[in-house]
C-alpha cells in the first residue's frame, strides 16, 4: 500500500524542455552543464527522453553510454558540485542491448537508480531492448517514481509505483505529432489515478521524420495543471508540493479492492 502521508513539503524544481542536438554526446552534455550551472537553487532537474543522444532510432547502438561509464560521470560531477539531484534520459548499453535509459542521480552524486523504460512505442521495439522493473528512487530526499514516455499511457506503471511508496510521478518524454492530447491527459490522470504531483517533462524540436511537440508541465495531486510550458525551448523553474493531504474520500490508494481485480489483469489475446 501506499506510503504513509508525512509533513507536506515544497520541492525546488527545474523543467528543462530543450531539443537535444542529433547524434551529438557531448554538445548535449555542455548544455545539460550549462543549464545546471544556471540553476543552482534547484533541488530537482529533470531533462527529456534520450537528451544525452538524441531520438535518431539508426544511431542509438553507436551512441549508447556506459551508466558507470565518463559521460554519465560527468553528469554526477555536476550534481556533486552544484548539490541538485538530475534525471535525465539517454541511450544506455545494457549488456549486449541498449535500453531507453533514465539516469536517476542524487544531489550527492550518487547514481540512486537507472530505469529502462518498460512499454516501447512504435520503432523502438526494434532497437532497445524493453526493461523489465518498475523501481522507486530516492532524490533530493524525496521517492520519486520515474517513467518514460509511453509508459504513462497505461495506468498500471504509475499506480505500481505509487503502491511502492513513491512520494512524487516524474516522466520523461520525446512525444511527437499527432500525439500531444494523448500525453495531456494521460500526465493529468496519472497523478489524480494516485493522488500524487506528476513533473512531466517533454522534448522540443525534430529529427526526421518526428515533430516532437514540448508541453511540459507540473500537475498537483488532484489532477490540476501547476504550471504548463509551450511547443518551444523553455527552462522553467518551480515548486511542487510533495505530501499533501488528500482530499477526504477521495485517496484511491486506500480505496482499492485487490480482491476484485488485483493479479487477475492480463493481456487480451491476440
Amino acid at each position: 500500500m501506499s506510503a504513509p502521508i508525512g509533513p507536506a513539503r515544497e520541492l525546488r524544481v527545474v523543467l528543462a524542455q530543450l531539443t537535444p542536438h542529433p547524434v551529438d554526446v557531448v554538445a548535449n552534455l555542455a548544455r545539460l552543464e550549462a543549464v545546471v550551472g544556471e540553476h543552482a537553487q534547484a533541488e530537482l532537474m529533470v531533462f527529456p527522453e534520450l537528451f544525452l543522444t538524441g531520438y535518431n532510432l539508426d544511431a542509438v547502438h553507436e551512441l549508447a553510454l556506459d551508466p558507470h561509464g565518463d559521460v554519465i560521470g560527468q553528469v554526477r560531477t555536476l550534481a556533486r558540485h552544484w548539490r541538485t539531484a538530475i534525471i535525465v534520459g539517454f541511450a544506455e548499453m545494457h549488456g549486449d542491448k541498449v535500453a531507453n535509459s533514465l539516469a536517476c542521480i542524487d544531489s550527492d552524486g550518487g547514481l540512486a537508480g537507472v530505469y529502462r523504460k518498460t512499454h516501447l512505442f512504435g520503432r523502438e521495439r526494434d532497437h532497445f531492448a524493453a526493461g523489465d522493473r518498475l523501481a522507486v528512487v530516492e532524490l533530493a530526499g524525496i521517492r520519486v517514481g520515474p517513467m518514460i514516455c509511453f509508459d504513462i499511457e497505461f495506468p498500471e506503471p504509475a499506480r505500481t509505483l505509487a503502491l511502492d511508496g513513491a512520494q512524487l510521478l516524474v516522466s520523461v518524454a520525446a512525444n511527437m505529432e499527432p500525439y500531444e492530447p494523448d500525453h495531456q491527459l494521460a500526465s493529468r490522470a496519472r497523478a489524480l489515478d494516485n493522488r500524487l504531483p506528476h513533473l512531466y517533462v517533454n522534448r522540443t524540436g525534430w529529427e526526421v521524420p518526428f515533430v516532437f511537440t514540448g508541453h511540459s508541465r507540473i500537475v498537483a495531486a488532484d489532477g490540476s495543471v501547476l504550471l504548463q510550458l509551450g511547443a518551444d525551448e523553455c527552462v522553467a523553474s518551480s515548486r511542487v508540493t510533495v505530501d499533501a493531504e488528500p482530499r477526504e474520500l477521495t485517496d484511491y490508494l486506500n480505496q482499492l479492492r485487490p480482491d476484485l481485480y488485483g493479479g487477475q489483469l492480463q493481456a487480451a489475446p491476440r
